[in-house]
């Protein structure tokens, strides 16, 4: 079992592209033109700033996309005086339930995968600068030894691997019931995508084994998910929460067996560096996962750099 006390562990909420040109023609019917297609984009961006009071709703302060959210407003130029507002993921989403219900505008620091893109229609606004760096991808890690010691969990980990529309479902659903409970409604419903993991595999009787996740909906789906396709074999499963730090801690040591949680090479990329070379990576197990400024699709923008200063 994961040494709790021996480690200190605090389970956390720390989480852990655009330009344009014109041409012209000859005539100065053409100068007109061009002249008035500019004015008329100029007049779909200008105002977002002021209607949004210079806001960013954020989430939890010390969280990865805060921190990459007030590196954003140092690197673009155009969020001059543009403040960035630290609450918690509920205010947040709070916020946009009813900027949205009310067709208003509100700009948030957002995540894929998260319920919210699959309860409203969302879009990412450019981040040419990549202040909130790339599209990432979750990975799967284990302890050294795992695959000599239990091959079968070894392989159904190995194995492992579903689409960002999974997680959301079940990440929507655990709005209304538990996240367990989605999990086990999402295998029932996805019989066939789990017997990928799993097909030909020997069943076993009662092994012990520990998922090390971090406390977020999106790892409690893949963690639970990944119970059950085990549990199916004859394992007996234990899914540990921590704060990101510990989740690479914790597998490094050997005090945790196997994580679905790591986010890269990004958000959780200076964990990874720390202990790399004392786990076994085994790659992916979702693309597509992202940080971004996110607004209703409803916006008509769609790059940071669009938007005005507030002096």
């Amino acid at each position: 079992m994961f040494k709790w006390k021996k480690l200190g562990l605090v389970a956390g909420l720390s989480l852990s592209l655009i330009a344009a040109g014109c041409g012209a023609d000859d005539t100065e019917d053409a100068d007109d033109t061009a002249d008035n297609g500019n004015d008329d984009q100029a007049e779909t961006t200008e105002g977002v700033g002021e209607e949004v009071d210079y806001t960013i709703t954020g989430i939890e302060p010390g969280a990865g996309i805060t921190q990459a959210t007030n590196t954003a407003l140092e690197d673009y130029e155009n969020l001059a005086g543009w403040h960035h507002e630290e609450s918690s993921t509920a205010a947040m989403l709070t916020e946009l339930r009813t900027a949205i219900e009310n067709e208003e505008p509100i700009i948030v620091a957002g995540w894929t995968p998260h319920h919210k893109f699959a309860q409203f229609d969302l879009k990412y606004l450019d981040d040419p600068m990549e202040s909130y760096g790339g599209e990432e991808y979750i990975s799967t890690i284990v302890r050294d030894g795992l695959q000599e010691d239990m091959p079968e969990a070894y392989e159904v980990l190995d194995r492992f691997y579903w689409e960002v529309e999974d997680m959301e479902s079940i990440m929507l659903a655990g709005q209304d019931m538990e996240i367990e409970e989605a999990a086990e409604e999402w295998v029932a419903e996805n019989e066939d995508t789990v017997a990928e993991w799993t097909e030909g595999i020997d069943s076993v009787d009662g092994t012990s084994i520990e998922l090390v996740i971090t406390p977020w909906d999106s790892e409690r789906a893949s963690g639970n998910v990944l119970r059950m396709a085990l549990e199916d074999l004859g394992y007996d499963v234990t899914i540990t929460p921590v704060d990101p730090q510990i989740v690479f801690q914790a597998i490094a040591t050997g005090d945790g067996d196997a994580s679905p949680a790591p986010w890269m090479p990004y958000t959780h990329g200076d964990f990874y560096a720390e202990y790399e070379g004392e786990f076994e990576d085994l790659g992916e197990n979702l693309v597509g996962a992202k940080l971004g400024m996110v607004v209703p699709a409803y916006m008509d923008i769609d790059s940071i750099e669009d938007l005005e200063p507030a002096d």
